[in-house]
């Protein structure tokens, strides 16, 4: 893991070596070409993308909510409608 920064954002990506890693850990194999298209079939990127996304929301509203300092924050409020549809 990398050293601790002031982050500003986060970024995540799933990319074709990433792919093939995966795909070689389940016993096959995928070559780049082949992990282009899988990627890009159907709008699977944006399907990944908005998952990852609905993910790191999640995630970060789970841990404001255990965070104590942010206990007196109005969490219960109801919720803006999110980024991502």
């Amino acid at each position: 893991m990398t050293d601790k920064k002031k982050r500003e954002k986060i970024v995540a990506e799933i990319t074709t070596f990433h792919l093939t890693q995966m795909v070689q850990g389940l016993g096959r194999s995928l070559s780049r070409e082949e992990a282009v298209a899988f990627l890009n079939e159907g709008g699977r990127a944006y399907d990944i993308w908005k998952h990852m996304m609905h993910a790191g929301e999640a995630y970060i509203e789970s841990a404001l909510q255990s965070q104590r300092q942010f206990a007196g924050a109005r969490l219960n409020t109801p919720k803006p409608e999110r980024m991502i549809a």
